[in-house]
């Protein structure tokens, strides 16, 4: 994990079912990217589910120098609403910018993406599909795979990586990991996609890397999205 650094487009697209943890993995990727790059923009297309989204976090990440675009509504959390802030475009078009995309938690959800497909196949992009082993929607691999054609189709782009995040919560242990890794690897097998990342809280990230029993990078996590009463 001490030699972890960024890879790929400078977009980044995470996508998954919602309770999956993509938008706790998707702040901590931000502030991953703030230790490496000067300018960092998390975009909220998250119009499914209303509770655990960035523009929630809008306060936390910009005082940790990320730029934060999403509801055109932005001081006026609790109002949910489908429309999306015309400023979005500006991190997508700009070349300085790293850009971390959380879209809506099922493949309805994906749609919101669709309107900047042209922009985005012209700049180049990495869309992480994240794996909850733990979620009854991801918990088999037929269900894994059509959940992934379903959120291709609709968002009109295509999945190029698989991160594991089974489980994010305080209580994740390395067997918890390793039962989530093992089905993520049977769907990257099945469609060709490689797992990315192994995302888990940081204690468990460390046994992981000690152990050495897993290939893909380890991405350690911190709980910034789940106050202490939640846990």
């Amino acid at each position: 994990m001490a030699d972890l650094k960024p890879k790929g487009n400078r977009i980044k697209i995470i996508t998954g079912h919602f309770g999956s943890g993509k938008t706790e993995f998707s702040i901590n990727y931000c502030l991953f990217l703030k230790k490496y790059y000067e300018k960092v923009a998390a975009i909220d297309l998250d119009i499914i589910n209303m509770y655990f989204r960035i523009r929630e976090k809008t306060e936390f990440l910009e005082n940790n120098g990320v730029e934060v675009y999403g509801s055109i509504m932005k001081k006026m959390q609790a109002l949910d609403i489908p429309a999306v802030d015309p400023q979005i475009l500006m991190p997508l078009e700009r070349e300085e910018y790293q850009v971390v995309m959380d879209i809506g938690g099922n493949p309805k959800g994906s749609l919101s993406l669709g309107r900047y497909r042209e922009l985005l196949h012209r700049s180049g992009y990495d869309n992480y599909f994240i794996i909850n082993r733990n979620r009854p929607e991801t918990a088999e691999v037929s269900d894994i795979i059509a959940f992934i054609k379903s959120t291709e189709a609709h968002s009109q782009t295509r999945i190029n990586g698989l991160i594991n995040t089974t489980h994010m919560l305080k209580d994740t242990t390395v067997d918890d990991v390793l039962y989530g890794q093992e089905i993520v690897e049977e769907v990257s097998k099945l469609l060709n996609i490689p797992v990315v990342y192994t995302a888990c809280i940081r204690p468990v990230a460390e046994q992981l890397e000690k152990e050495n029993s897993i290939k893909n990078e380890i991405f350690p996590i911190d709980l910034y999205f789940r106050d202490d009463w939640m846990i």
